[in-house]
């Protein structure tokens, strides 16, 4: 970057052109590899940017790293949550394959076989390692120094020796979610700089006045973290650093505005990413500075990419692959474009939604579309807009765009970005776009089972069987992942020519297949009204706890029977807590959806309080919220 553009863009304080010449010359870091860092805001979507939208937020230290570097137009989070998303970027392996796709982790897990987190290598290569300071992995904590020299808030590349190259993570945590919590956030309802009239609301958003200073309230922090950047680019400005240093910028998920983070619209997984490369690096980048990147990148291919520029091994485990450095051809990086989301439980919500982008066309595959988007989740409806939008859905007061996160969804969705950006006109049933959707539910098929996706097997199973090496018991249970797969897809069939196959699977001796059978029942609905006496059977007397439930689940949303009984006993059975927080999304499912269920468990709560079936954050926050 040319040093003039920081220092005459709000670069106070600092010397004279030739003091800085001085400490730049003094600056013991001319050597045969770049220095690389990381600055990482949290929670935020690449349209809260006027750098990708013009309803965005100004950040002039990000747009004059743009301006002499690169813009990539479509890069994405993969998990739109912070443990998830951090996980799959310091493995660099897709989070369902490796067990590291629920947010928050009920127990952490080893790295794949033949993987570390990618620092290591970077460590092995001579750099040194500084993350200040989140870390949010899913995995189990690593050896001391095996990843970072320092993870801390005082973590700094100027603790290195002379001449050493450094890779650096600098985090923001001022747009993180918890910015729109009045709770935390005493100044929460000051006037904001950005004028709430002005802001483009998402039509899937009521027009309120709660959520208009919501929008504008966040648009205030980008721009307020942005001056928290300048100040450290500043710093290595100062040091003298910017001429062998590769910048990198990106969000770490997507935005914290209701059906954002945590869930797997663009809005939760299409983050902004700015790379910029000094004039002495420009070798290693595919385009020229100024450029935007059409080609998709994805978090898979952030370790990679790093280990690429540094001329470090690439372990051969992972996922993803560079988009920076040797051997990226520009022909090849435009050319990308696919990528793959997921979502799972976030905290005490349980879900199972993968998603695939093509071009500008979005397939979401809900795999339990009975779990609808606004199921309750402590967390999030801290923040006032999600309080407000929940009341006026209850109140009738929203029109069929805005009541759809409050209702079940459609086992698949595909949208048009280009003509749709918020995603509110579902193409699926068009015949227009038959052809697309054939398409790519083939592709996000393929990809699911060819991994293998662990989340077929539920947590609770997984924990059990599988938490000491996820990958390799992926593998080793292969075809029968492929075979739930092929299960879970049956709802995507007429149900006449479903229903010998859905009988089978619930007739099934492998507990898994009786399980999945029922999820497919209760996606058609009353439409599956010849299984109800089945899931009766089932719901009664099945061996396996999670089986009942999820037949009783069936028999109560499509009213055949009452489930209160069966799930109260399935809860009364179960001594695991990972299967009593899957029980318990059950019953705020059948409590706060429709037809609506009054649970009373304050006896099963009162014998579980501190036991070790009443262990852990899921549990004790649905005790919270089911507490009569």
């Amino acid at each position: 970057m040319n040093r003039r553009d920081f220092l005459t863009a709000g670069a106070a304080g600092l010397g004279a052109l030739a003091a800085a010449a001085l400490r730049r010359s003094l600056a013991t870091n001319r050597k045969d590899r770049p220095n690389i860092v990381w600055l990482v805001t949290e929670d935020n979507s690449a349209r809260w940017l006027r750098l990708y939208d013009e309803h965005g937020a100004p950040m002039p230290n990000i747009e004059r790293l743009a301006a002499q570097g690169l813009v990539f137009n479509h890069a994405f989070c993969c998990g739109p949550v912070c443990s998830v998303a951090r996980s799959t970027i310091i493995s660099g392996c897709y989070a369902p394959r490796v067990g590291v796709q629920y947010h928050r982790r009920e127990e952490a897990v080893p790295m794949p076989d033949g993987v570390k987190m990618f620092p290591y290598y970077l460590r092995r290569a001579g750099y040194y390692t500084t993350n200040c300071h989140k870390e949010d992995y899913n995995f189990r904590p690593a050896e001391k120094k095996e990843v970072w020299d320092e993870s801390s808030a005082q973590a700094s590349y100027r603790n290195r020796r002379p001449g050493q190259p450094f890779f650096h993570v600098q985090n923001y945590t001022w747009t993180h979610e918890s910015s729109l919590h009045p709770g935390g956030m005493k100044n929460y309802y000051d006037k904001t700089k950005s004028d709430p009239a002005s802001v483009k609301l998402a039509a899937c958003h009521p027009d309120t006045e709660t959520f208009r200073h919501a929008y504008a309230r966040y648009l205030d922090r980008h721009m307020e973290v942005d001056e928290q950047m300048g100040r450290f680019l500043r710093q290595l400005e100062e040091d003298g650093l910017l001429e062998d240093t590769i910048i990198f910028y990106y969000g770490d998920h997507g935005e914290p505005l209701p059906r954002g983070k945590g869930y797997i619209y663009n809005y939760g997984l299409q983050i902004p990413m700015v790379v910029y490369v000094p004039p002495r690096w420009r070798h290693l980048a595919p385009a020229t500075a100024g450029t935007r990147v059409d080609g998709f990148v994805q978090f898979i291919d952030l370790s990679a990419t790093v280990l690429n520029l540094a001329g470090a091994e690439i372990p051969k485990g992972i996922d993803g692959k560079p988009f920076l450095g040797a051997g990226v051809a520009p022909a090849e990086l435009n050319a990308r474009d696919l990528s793959f989301g997921y979502a799972d439980r976030f905290d005490e919500k349980y879900d199972l939604v993968r998603t695939l982008r093509k071009g500008h066309f979005h397939y979401l595959r809900s795999y339990q579309p009975f779990n609808f988007d606004g199921l309750h989740n402590r967390y999030r409806y801290l923040q006032p807009a999600y309080q407000e939008w929940r009341d006026l859905y209850r109140a009738g007061k929203l029109n069929a765009v805005q009541s759809q996160f409050f209702r079940p969804r459609p086992a698949e969705c595909l949208f048009d970005l280009q003509a749709d950006p918020d995603e509110v006109k579902n193409l699926a049933g068009d015949p227009a776009y038959a052809d697309t959707l054939k398409e790519m539910r083939g592709l996000l098929q393929r990809q699911v089972k060819s991994m293998p996706d662990l989340s077929f097997i539920p947590e609770p199973v997984f924990l059990a069987e599988g938490k000491d090496n996820p990958a390799a018991y992926g593998q080793k249970n292969h075809a029968a992942i492929a075979r739930l797969v092929d299960i879970a897809d049956l709802s995507l069939i007429p149900f006449a020519q479903a229903e010998s196959r859905i009988a089978r699977a619930l007739g099934s001796d492998e507990p898994l297949e009786r399980y999945w059978g029922l999820i497919v029942c209760s996606s058609f609905g009353r439409t599956a009204a010849a299984f109800s006496e089945r899931a009766r059977e089932l719901a009664d007397a099945d061996p396996a706890n999670l089986v009942r439930v999820r037949a009783a689940e069936f028999l109560g949303l499509t009213g055949h029977s009452d489930p209160r009984g069966f799930i109260t006993k399935a809860l009364e059975r179960s001594t695991d807590p990972n299967e009593i927080g899957l029980i318990l999304n059950t019953v705020v499912l059948l409590q706060d959806g429709q037809p609506g269920y009054a649970f009373d468990l304050n006896a099963f709560f009162d014998s579980i309080q501190n036991t070790p079936r009443g262990r852990g954050e899921v549990v004790v926050r649905r005790m919270e919220y089911l507490r009569k």
